[in-house]
């Protein structure tokens, strides 16, 4: 039957019909580009940026997961890197699409959840993450982690960027466990530097610190209420 669970993969199946904003939300979401939305923003991270400026990284092979409208992945494109970008909406991809052709910059968008991807182990020097994670319920942590691993090479980098507990934008400060009483990521969940810490703890931490913000317009992207995160592949 369906709804039978028969092994783990079952059980993760159940528990994301439980929890995830379906794809019609996040079309929906990304539809209306006018709304004032920060991260509609056509600029890169400030600490994306920061990265490349201090020569921790260098081109390479880069996999964005959750690339939203393409900033980002644009910004890695510009700096020389082979891109991969993944999101699970239609419309953030055909925007993203877009807004690579008129800086005439070519990139792999790819429309699919992260959890569906087949990749080839070891591909990538760099994972990046703006704004992914907090969406991923507790129970996809350990396959978010893996896929990570999986990508990466080894000495591989992984950079983050997800919302503080109780910031202006979003980071629900509950436990793991009342996710599943109240059945809702509460629009996202916070972190703090120690939970980043102890669910990245196999990787080398680099760097962990706020978002700085950037007043915009400007060349580069920063809210507050953000953590950044540079973690290492051991």
């Amino acid at each position: 039957m369906k709804e039978t669970i028969y092994d783990y993969d079952d059980l993760l199946e159940m528990l994301d019909s439980l929890l995830r904003e379906p794809t019609e939300f996040w079309d929906n979401f990304y539809s209306d580009r006018n709304k004032g939305i920060p991260f509609f923003t056509d600029v890169p991270d400030e600490n994306l940026v920061s990265y490349f400026k201090n020569n921790i990284l260098k081109p390479g092979n880069v996999l964005e997961l959750g690339c939203g409208p393409g900033r980002n992945a644009i910004y890695f494109a510009q700096r020389g890197c082979t891109v991969d970008a993944v999101d699970l909406s239609r419309e953030s991809i055909k925007w993203a699409e877009e807004r690579a052709n008129e800086k005439n910059v070519s990139i792999n968008f790819m429309n699919e959840n992260i959890f569906d991807l087949d990749i080839e182990e070891g591909k990538y020097d760099i994972v990046y993450d703006a704004g992914c994670f907090h969406h991923i319920a507790p129970h996809r942590r350990m396959s978010y982690i893996d896929l990570v691993n999986r990508a990466l090479k080894p000495n591989g980098y992984f950079a983050i960027t997800c919302f503080v507990e109780g910031g202006q934008f979003g980071g629900a400060e509950i436990s793991d466990w009342e996710v599943y009483r109240s059945r809702s990521l509460m629009g996202g969940l916070g972190y703090t530097e120690e939970k980043l810490r102890l669910i990245f703890r196999d990787f080398k931490e680099v760097e962990i610190r706020k978002m700085k913000v950037i007043e915009q317009p400007n060349d580069t992207f920063g809210v507050p209420d953000f953590l950044t995160a540079l973690f290492l592949k051991n």
